[in-house]
């Protein structure tokens, strides 16, 4: 079966639902096929996995890279979370923009952020398993970040007191940032 895709208002994030085959001893679902993807137009490599545990009220992001740009496929195995994604592409049409969506162990959803967007997401269930594949490797040294309550993005987080890292706490606001550490808008 073909792939279920839901357009958001910004150009490529999209949401995915993959099939899920259900009987009475579960589910069975096909996370990644990278045939299926590559026919609706995800065609880049996913290189690295990653899977974050966190518990309720949790807020982790908005984070990018700047010279290794991550494409990002999202997904939760366990509990629930509110996924954000930000374009921050120097010359976008849609620079500062948003758009979230509630991923769960229910509903099974994907979300893909291109490179040039800030991701972030906060737990909205006891725990959570968040899992994502990335186009690019982690790089330490290129780690980079908005601040999740900039109130020129105004993001409409389901959480009022975010648990945050001290470092995700005082990251910048976007407009604070010079524009050489923001990726450009490439169109395509």
């Amino acid at each position: 079966m073909p792939l279920q895709i839901i357009k958001t208002v910004l150009p490529d994030v999209y949401i995915f639902e993959p099939d899920v085959f259900r009987d009475g001893r579960g589910f069975f679902i096909e996370m990644y096929n990278q045939k299926k993807y590559t026919e609706v137009g995800l065609t880049g490599a996913f290189v690295q996995d990653n899977h974050s545990h966190s518990t309720k009220n949790i807020l982790r992001g908005l984070h990018y890279q700047l010279n290794h740009p991550q494409g990002k496929l999202v997904f939760v195995l366990k509990g629930k979370v509110f996924d954000v994604a930000v374009d921050i592409r120097r010359g976008s049409p849609t620079f500062g923009h948003w758009v979230g969506e509630i991923l769960s162990e229910e509903n099974k959803r994907q979300m893909f952020i291109p490179e040039g967007f800030a991701h972030g997401f906060c737990v909205l269930s006891d725990v959570v398993d968040f899992c994502y594949k990335c186009t690019d490797f982690y790089h330490p040294e290129d780690d980079r970040g908005i601040n999740w309550k900039d109130e020129t993005i105004n993001i409409d987080w389901p959480v009022t007191d975010p648990i945050l890292s001290e470092k995700d706490n005082n990251l910048p606001r976007l407009h604070d940032l010079p524009e050489e550490l923001l990726p450009v808008y490439k169109p395509s």
